[in-house]
Formats: C-alpha cells, sequence, structure tokens
C-alpha cells in the first residue's frame, strides 16, 4: 500500500496550492479518503474528508471555506485545493485512507497513511 503526496511547497499567503495523493496497492474506490495537517508542536488534525464515492464531504473548522477536496477513482487520486492560505495553514498535508463506508473525522480510524508534503505559507 502506498499514499504519495505531492503538490507541497513555499506559498505566499493569499496564494493557492493544489495538493494530491497518488494511491497504490489497494482498492481506492472503496475507502473514504482524509487530507490532515500537523503544525511543529500541535496535534494531527483534520482537514478534510471524502467518501468513496465522492458523496460525502466534510471539513475541519480550520480550512471550512477555503478548502476543497476531491477524488478521481479512475486515477486513484484525491486533491486539496486550498485558497487563501495564511501562515497558520503552514504544516505537514497527510492523505489518509479509511476502509469505513462512512466519511471519518477520527484519526484512528484511517488504515493508511502518506509520508506527507510540507506546505509552507510564508512571505
Amino acid at each position: 500500500v502506498q499514499l504519495v503526496e505531492s503538490g507541497g511547497g513555499l506559498v505566499q499567503p493569499g496564494g493557492s496550492l493544489r495538493l494530491s495523493c497518488a494511491a497504490s496497492g489497494f482498492t481506492f474506490s472503496t475507502y473514504a479518503m482524509g487530507w490532515f495537517r500537523q503544525a511543529p508542536g500541535k496535534e494531527r488534525v483534520l482537514v478534510a474528508a471524502i467518501s468513496w464515492n465522492g458523496g460525502n464531504i466534510y471539513y475541519g473548522g480550520t480550512a471550512k471555506g477555503r478548502a476543497t477536496i476531491s477524488r478521481d477513482n479512475a486515477k486513484n487520486t484525491l486533491y486539496l485545493q486550498m485558497n487563501s492560505l495564511k501562515p497558520e495553514d503552514t504544516a505537514v498535508y497527510y492523505c489518509a485512507a479509511s476502509n469505513r463506508v462512512v466519511v471519518t473525522t477520527n484519526q484512528y480510524q484511517y488504515n493508511y497513511w502518506g509520508q506527507g508534503t510540507q506546505v509552507t505559507v510564508s512571505s
């Protein structure tokens, strides 16, 4: 099983990023997926989660209104579009897969995790 995030980097405040997560080694289309982030010295928190077919989506409070999660089951890829980025969005962003049918906000209900991609928002 592999989850490989990409698209992170340095961006100025107010800018945008699109993160991608390429999945392999499991049946991506049957898993709920989530994006989490962890800032230095802080706990890992959920940014957004999406059900297996994209029919149900949840956004965490930190990114609500500025983030869009999506998936392409034909490409086994998860996306996170982040707009109006702020310095407090600086963190390592992780994608994760959950074999639960419904969207879950509980990180302990995610079975697989990527290595993370660094997002730094700074001028």
